[in-house]
């Protein structure tokens, strides 16, 4: 028959003061889930019906926020622009009034945003195509 081996009571009191300053540990697989969640998830702002002075403020703090978050991309839905109302003004340029089209240029030449941004391209088909705009972020080392 074996022998039941025995911990010493020294070693005892180190295990329970090791484990006690781990503080709360999940299982490793529950946080490859919960990071692969956020590596996936797209924060997305849809700018449907807002003018254009709305748009570029919600535009702006969205943006900030996003990269204060460290996310890597957002989805920015502007519409196509085949209801503006700027196809009823003469004096209005359409390209310049339409969310499409002010929304990226509003962008590029803020250089607060701009600082944060890598590139902006055109949206998936499945995520609004023409209607929408990928941001992906610089590398967030400030926080």
């Amino acid at each position: 028959m074996k022998k039941k081996f025995e911990v010493p009571p020294k070693d005892k009191r180190d295990w329970n003061t090791f484990t006690e300053q781990m503080g709360d540990v999940s299982p490793k697989n529950v946080d490859l889930v919960e990071s692969n969640i956020l590596l996936k998830e797209i924060p997305k702002l849809d700018l449907h019906g807002l003018s254009l002075e709305k748009a570029h403020e919600k535009t702006e703090k969205f943006i900030i926020e996003s990269f204060n978050n460290k996310y890597k991309k957002v989805l920015i839905v502007t519409g196509k622009g085949k209801r503006s109302k700027a196809h009823e003004n003469p004096y209005i340029s359409e390209k310049l009034s339409i969310l499409k089209y002010s929304v990226p240029d509003y962008i590029r030449n803020n250089k607060n945003l701009a600082s944060k941004i890598n590139k902006i391209t055109d949206a998936s088909l499945k995520d609004g195509g023409e209607g929408a705009i990928y941001i992906f972020f610089k590398n967030n080392k400030n926080l």
